[in-house]
């Protein structure tokens, strides 16, 4: 058997998932430092230029020189799809493996992963008109009562959809209403996958109440750290309506700019709804086939370790020869 090349119809790809502050990001670095790879990221704040600080984003130093693709992609003003995700991160992918690099997949939205790598489902035609009556029911009745009516029709889905989510909550029960089938079950119908790359899934399960201490200290950093001065240097550029202004931090840092929160209640709120957020990350993230999970944080120097000589041995049996750029 010859040694992989970037014709081989298997190339190799990593993807690195968890709950957020669960040290995704230093062991990308990690494995791209000692297998010659660069960082792909599916973090859908992330992809937007300006959000730095609530998105978090690793500074230059700390990626140590490591490239990182997919990271200030998108104008603030504009919705950056699946589907644009998916567009996007095949022709990194495919500019990887024509340069013999390992890509190193790492963030937190699992949507975007999936459809990177199990494709897109291609539902019915949007209809304006059954949206127009899901947005009058969600302002009459609350964003709430709408994510209420898919944990009805679609329970599956509305685990994995935050009750605040309008956008998706509307197309999935648009989906849902039109098909007269759940959402859920037509996402396995008709959808393909990456292809010509062979996938390892590498997945953190940090303890519960040592990643729920993670989180908070990160938010107070966040809160310390220039959160706020994003925000106000987004509304100052008329950005009323950018789109990560919506995500979780800088909602709460946008309403205490405003005058609509204190600062420890934005801190709080942030919080709380960050650790509930992780929660939500690990119920997508279990049910993600393939993974192989580790106990700890990525940042462990000890854990880092185990995923190296673990992912240095799958890689062994799936190639001939040591993979180019190496350390193993």
């Amino acid at each position: 058997m010859e040694p992989l090349d970037s014709s081989s119809r298997e190339y190799p790809l990593v993807a690195i998932v968890g709950p957020t502050a669960s040290g995704k990001s230093a062991l990308a670095v990690r494995l791209a430092l000692a297998f010659g790879g660069e960082v792909v990221n599916f973090d859908s704040v992330q992809l937007y230029r300006g959000f730095d600080v609530g998105s978090g984003k690793l500074g230059s130093e700390e990626r140590q020189g490591v490239p990182h693709h997919l990271l200030d992609v998108a104008e603030p003003q504009g919705r950056f799809t699946a589907g644009d995700y998916r567009r996007e991160a095949l022709k990194v992918l495919d500019d990887l493996r024509r340069r013999r690099k390992l890509p190193v997949l790492t963030g937190g939205t699992g949507l975007y992963l999936r459809a990177l790598l199990a494709g897109l489902f291609e539902g019915p035609a949007r209809s304006d008109e059954l949206r127009r009556r899901l947005s009058r029911v969600a302002e009459r009745r609350g964003r709430e009562f709408l994510h209420r009516m898919l944990v009805r029709k679609d329970p599956q889905t509305a685990v994995r959809i935050h009750p605040r989510d309008t956008q998706k909550i509307v197309r999935a029960l648009e989906v849902c209403l039109l098909e007269r089938r759940r959402f859920s079950e037509l996402l396995e119908r008709g959808r393909e996958g990456v292809q010509g790359f062979r996938t390892w899934k590498i997945g953190l399960s940090p303890p519960r109440e040592e990643l729920a201490q993670r989180i908070n200290a990160r938010v107070e950093r966040m809160f310390a750290g220039g959160i706020m001065e994003e925000v106000r240097g987004s509304l100052d550029r008329g950005g009323s309506q950018h789109i990560p202004l919506e995500a979780l931090g800088y909602r709460q840092a946008r309403a205490y700019v405003q005058g609509e929160m204190i600062r420890e209640e934005a801190i709080r709120e942030t919080q709380a709804q960050t650790r509930q957020y992780a929660k939500r990350q690990m119920t997508w993230f279990r049910r993600e086939p393939g993974v192989h999970w580790f106990n700890g944080f990525g940042d462990d120097p000890a854990l880092g370790q185990q995923v190296l000589l673990w992912f240095a041995q799958a890689l062994a049996g799936h190639l001939p020869e040591r993979w180019p750029g190496s350390s193993f």
